[in-house]
C-alpha cells in the first residue's frame, strides 16, 4: 500500500516543530556544546600550520603536538588575563560608577547655565552607566566560562587535528569521489577556514592599535580594551560599538569630555580602516550572507549559546545555509539567506 505524500503545509509544520526541538536542545545543552564549538573552530584555524609542518616533511604526530601545544599555551594565556582583568575590574566598577554620575551632574549643571533644565534624579534614572560597564563584565565573563574547560577544550582540539590528517580520505571512500556532498564539504571547509583566518588576523590588528591608542592617553586596563576589542571585532555590525563605549566612559570619568572624543576619534578609525579598508581586502567576495541576516544571527545565536554564540554566529550560519543549499527542498532558504 502506497503512502500518501505530505501536504505542504504539514510539511512546514514538521520543519518548524523539528527547529524548535533542535534549538530547544542546542539550548539546554549549551554547557557542553559551547566548549567542543570553541574547539572546533580553534582546530580549524589550527590546521592550516599542522598542513604546513606536514609538508615540510615534519611527522604527524611531531606536527600536532607543536600545535597543540601552541594552542595550549595561548589558552592558557588567554584564561589567565581573562580572570585578572574580570576580578580586578569588577571591583572598580561602582567607583567608575560613582564618577561618572558625578560628571554627568557637572554637564547638567552646565547645561543649567543655558536654561536648559535637566533633574538629576531624571539623569540618574534614564542614564544608567554601570549598565555599559556590567555589559562589558558579562561578555568577558561569558568568554571566561567557557575557557575554564580549557583542558576539555585542548583534548579535543587534539583529536580533532588527529581525525583532519586523515579525514578527507576517508570521506571521499564513504562518499565517492565524485559526490556532491564532498564538493560542497571542501567549500564549506575553505569558506569558514578562510574567513576564521582572515577574521582572527585583522582582529588581533585591531586589538592592538587600539591597545596602542588608549595606552598613549594613559587610561586605566589598556590591556582590557585591546582584548575587548580584539574579541568583540568578531561580533558583526555591533562588536566595535560594544567595545568603544565603556572604553569612551572610562576616558570621560579619568581625564573629561575632551579625552572621551579622542578615545571614540582612535576607535572610529580603527574600526573604519579595518572594517571597510583592509578586511573587505582580504575577504574578497565576502560570506555569502546578507546584511540583516548576519545580524540576526548575532542576536539568534547569542541568545543560544551566550557571548561565544555572537563570536561564532557567522561560522554557523554559514554552517546552516550549506545545509539547506544540500536539500533541494529547502534551497530557497538557502537563497533567501544570501546577499544576492
Amino acid at each position: 500500500m502506497e503512502q500518501s505524500p505530505l501536504s505542504p503545509s504539514l510539511r512546514v509544520l514538521l520543519g518548524v516543530a523539528c527547529f524548535v526541538v533542535v534549538i530547544a536542545g542546542m539550548k539546554a545543552a549549551a554547557e557542553i556544546l559551547v566548549p567542543f564549538l570553541l574547539a572546533a573552530f580553534i582546530a580549524l584555524l589550527c590546521a592550516p600550520a599542522m598542513m604546513w609542518l606536514q609538508a615540510r616533511k615534519v611527522p604527524t604526530v611531531l606536527a600536532i603536538t607543536v600545535v597543540a601545544l601552541l594552542v595550549l599555551l595561548v589558552i592558557g594565556s588567554f584564561s589567565m588575563v581573562v580572570a585578572a582583568s574580570i576580578n580586578d575590574f569588577a571591583k572598580q566598577v561602582p567607583t567608575y560608577q560613582e564618577k561618572l554620575l558625578d560628571a554627568t551632574a557637572g554637564v547638567t549643571a552646565w547645561l543649567g547655565q543655558y536654561g536648559v533644565d535637566i533633574s538629576q534624579q531624571t539623569v540618574k534614572q534614564q542614564i544608567n552607566p554601570g549598565r555599559a560597564m556590567d555589559l562589558v563584565r558579562r561578555i568577558l565573563t561569558g568568554f571566561g566560562n567557557a575557557l575554564t574547560d580549557s583542558f576539555l577544550i585542548f583534548l579535543t582540539v587534539l583529536f580533532i587535528l588527529f581525525e583532519t590528517s586523515g579525514f578527507g580520505a576517508k570521506f571521499k571512500r564513504a562518499m565517492g569521489p565524485e559526490h556532491r556532498s564532498l564538493f560542497a564539504f571542501e567549500q564549506f571547509n575553505d569558506s569558514v577556514k578562510r574567513y576564521l583566518i582572515i577574521k582572527t588576523l585583522v582582529s588581533i590588528a585591531t586589538g592592538v592599535f587600539i591597545g596602542i591608542w588608549v595606552g598613549l592617553q594613559g587610561l586605566d586596563y589598556t590591556l582590557l580594551w585591546a582584548l575587548l576589542a580584539f574579541l568583540l571585532n568578531y561580533i558583526p555590525n555591533i562588536g566595535s560599538i560594544i567595545a568603544a563605549v565603556p572604553a569612551v566612559m572610562l576616558a570621560f570619568v579619568q581625564f573629561g569630555p575632551a579625552s572621551a572624543g579622542i578615545t571614540a576619534l582612535g576607535f572610529f578609525i580603527v574600526n573604519v580602516t579595518m572594517g571597510n579598508i583592509v578586511e573587505p581586502r582580504f575577504m574578497g567576495k565576502g560570506l555569502g550572507l546578507s546584511t540583516l541576516v548576519v545580524f540576526l544571527s548575532l542576536i539568534f545565536w547569542g541568545w543560544v549559546l551566550g557571548p561565544v554564540g555572537m563570536l561564532l554566529s557567522i561560522p554557523l550560519t554559514m554552517i546552516v545555509k550549506l545545509a539547506l543549499e544540500s536539500s533541494h527542498d529547502s534551497h530557497w532558504l538557502a537563497v533567501l539567506l544570501g546577499n544576492k
